[in-house]
């Protein structure tokens, strides 16, 4: 079948793929009860309009991320490019544990990782953030040893340093290095980005739409579901910064109404100027969010409409941290 969507191409690494992916966490946990009937037929769109990688984790849904996903891909399995991450830890009930990089773990949990999506190899696998001081050499010996076995095709990380990047790609090459980035998160451009263009690494970006904020649909907090919202936990989140950040937003619906386009599309615009080794992922678990999201990677943006849009929303501009202090240190290492 032909697309619906005639995606622009983007390179990661070795591996070309279509602009934009598509990020699952949101159909089975984190952000409130999704309709799983719903879920899979987003992912069913996504791939029917171009969409090829398709990013979860084993920590989404405590699992059951891995298993929508394996449910929704089958009989699609050569169409798509399957991520997913290891490393990050939750116990039974949900709570972060912290993170680990031991090869036995990494080896033990690919291997759920392969039976719950229900494939016997992955496309990316993704060490899942860095625990401070943690010898990286370990895990990128295990991620080798999987790739060595067919099991993984590319190794990548997640949210971590230059130097361990560094440090990393010299066990083992690193195809993509994904982490949040979007107009109110912009830490990796300081020295992340880079080192991934030295060293011929690709770039996802995660939480393109600021976990829904850039999207102009929070106005407060009870915008957000009242009991599932991993939302409520983060500092930029609270009632205040909300406030705070509000004026941001009403910057870029103007620079939108320019060009007849939402603050969504114009903050995904955004980031498909920003290199052809750059490939943001939006999550949604619907079909109508799907439809506007891939609709941004078509936006032509001037040199002066991305300075205006920079001007709108400037880095020190953002209220309030993107998690609390238990995250936070492990973010970066």
């Amino acid at each position: 079948m032909e697309p619906l969507t005639e995606l622009p191409s983007r390179r990661l690494g070795s591996v070309t793929v279509p602009a934009q992916g598509l990020g699952c966490l949101s159909m089975s946990s984190f952000y409130g009860v999704s309709d799983r009937a719903e879920a899979i037929a987003t992912v069913h769109e996504a791939v029917d309009r171009g969409v090829a990688l398709l990013d979860t984790a084993d920590v989404q849904g405590l699992g059951e991320g891995e298993r929508l996903l394996g449910a929704a891909v089958a009989g699609r399995r050569d169409r798509v490019l399957i991520a997913t991450k290891v490393g990050l830890e939750r116990s039974p009930t949900g709570e972060f544990l912290g993170v680990r990089g031991d090869r036995d773990y990494i080896r033990r949990r690919c291997e759920g990782s392969l039976r719950r999506l229900g494939v016997d190899n992955l496309d990316f696998y993704t060490k899942h953030w860095a625990a401070p001081g943690e010898h990286i050499e370990e895990a990128m010996g295990a991620m080798a040893e999987l790739v060595g076995e067919g099991k993984v095709r590319h190794v990548c990380l997640s949210e971590v340093s230059a130097d361990t990047i560094r440090r990393a790609h010299a066990v083992h090459p690193v195809s993509v290095v994904q982490s949040e980035w979007s107009l109110w998160s912009r830490g990796i451009e300081k020295d992340v980005v880079a080192v991934c263009r030295e060293l011929g690494i690709g770039m996802v970006a995660s939480c393109p739409l600021g976990r829904g904020f850039l999207t102009g649909g929070i106005s407060s907090v009870r915008s957000l579901d009242r009991n599932e919202d991993f939302r409520h936990t983060l500092p930029r989140f609270t009632e205040d910064n909300i406030r705070r950040n509000l004026p941001l937003v009403e910057r870029l619906r103007r620079l939108a109404r320019r060009h007849g386009i939402t603050v969504a599309q114009l903050a995904l615009a955004w980031l498909h100027h920003q290199g052809d080794d750059v490939v943001p992922i939006p999550g949604t678990a619907r079909r109508d969010h799907l439809r506007e999201n891939l609709a941004a990677a078509l936006v032509e943006l001037t040199p002066e409409d991305l300075a205006d849009i920079e001007a709108a929303v400037a880095p020190g501009d953002v209220h309030g941290e993107r998690y609390g202090p238990f995250l936070m240190g492990l973010v970066g290492n």
